[in-house]
C-alpha cells in the first residue's frame, strides 16, 4: 500500500510538473486567396501528417491549423497556424527544423526525397505567410479542457506601451482572470488565456499582446454571458478601468480549429 502511495504521489508530481510547463507559441497568419482555397487546404493536410512526426520527435510539442473569422480578402488573413513549444531557445534559433527531411520521410515512407522536396517546396505557392510572430503564454485559467476539432477561440489583439507592460499585465491577472476562471467553472468557456509577443515588439508593431477564449463550438462562443460587475467594489471598477485605458483593442477573431496534431 504504500508502494502505491509513493507511485501515486511521483504520477502526481509528474503531472504537475507538465501542466506547470511554460508554454511557447509561434503565431503563423496566413493570406489566402479566395482561388487558392484548395490547393492551400491540400498543403495544410499534406503538412499535418509532417506536423505529427515533428511533435514525436520532440521538435514542437504541438501544432494547430485555424480558420479565421471574418476571413475576407480585405480583412487582413484567412488563416492561422499555432506551433507549441516548451523551450524558447529551440523556438526562436530554428534547430526544431533541423531534421525536416527526416520528419516527412517518417510521414510519407512511400515518397521519394525528390518528390517530397518539390511538395514541400511548392507549399510556399500556396499561401503567403503574412506574418509571423514569436510569444509566451503568462497567464490561463485552471481546469480540463479537450480541444478538439471543432472548438472555437475568440482572438483579442492588444497594442500597449511598453512602459505599461506590467501594469496591464497586473491587471488582466489579478481583475480580469478571476471573472474569466469563474465563466471557466461555471462551464461558460472552456478556457482563457494571456500571451505577450516576445518578437517582434516596439511602436512601429501592430500588436503586443493578446487573449484567447476557448469553447467548445460557436453556440457557446455566441452566447457567453460574462458579468463583469458581479461583486464589483468601487477600488476594483476602478482597477477595471484602469486596466483597460492601458490597452488598443486592435482586432478582434473568431477561429475554428481544424487541424491538429499532438
Amino acid at each position: 500500500m504504500k508502494k502505491i502511495l509513493i507511485l501515486f504521489a511521483l504520477l502526481l508530481m509528474g503531472n504537475l510538473a507538465i501542466a506547470q510547463e511554460k508554454l511557447y507559441l509561434v503565431f503563423e497568419f496566413m493570406q489566402v486567396d479566395n482561388e487558392q482555397e484548395m490547393e492551400y487546404s491540400a498543403t495544410e493536410e499534406f503538412w499535418e501528417k509532417i506536423q505529427l512526426q515533428r511533435v514525436k520527435a520532440g521538435d514542437i510539442i504541438g501544432w494547430d491549423l485555424w480558420a479565421l473569422s471574418p476571413g475576407g480578402e480585405q480583412q487582413g488573413f484567412q488563416y492561422l497556424t499555432v506551433s507549441l513549444y516548451n523551450d524558447q531557445v529551440k523556438m526562436m534559433d530554428g534547430s526544431s527544423w533541423a531534421h525536416l527531411m527526416d520528419r516527412a520521410k517518417a510521414a510519407y515512407p512511400k515518397m521519394s526525397e525528390t518528390d517530397l522536396d518539390k511538395k514541400l517546396n511548392h507549399s510556399s505557392t500556396t499561401r503567403d505567410l503574412a506574418v509571423r510572430i514569436f510569444a509566451e503564454e503568462i497567464a490561463t485559467t485552471k481546469g480540463e479542457f479537450n480541444m478538439s476539432l471543432g472548438t472555437v477561440a475568440q482572438i483579442d489583439l492588444m497594442k500597449v506601451d511598453l512602459m505599461n507592460y506590467d501594469s496591464y499585465e497586473k491587471a488582466e491577472m489579478e481583475i480580469f482572470q478571476p471573472i474569466h476562471q469563474k465563466v471557466v467553472d461555471a462551464g461558460g468557456k472552456g478556457n482563457w488565456g494571456l500571451i505577450r509577443f516576445i518578437s517582434p515588439i516596439g511602436s512601429d508593431t501592430y500588436a503586443s499582446h493578446m487573449t484567447v477564449s476557448m469553447f467548445k463550438d460557436y453556440e457557446q462562443a455566441l452566447n457567453q454571458n460574462i458579468n463583469w460587475t458581479e461583486g464589483a467594489t468601487p477600488a476594483s471598477t476602478k482597477a477595471m478601468e484602469e486596466g483597460i485605458g492601458l490597452r488598443d483593442m486592435k482586432y478582434v477573431y473568431m477561429a475554428k480549429l481544424i487541424r491538429k496534431a499532438r
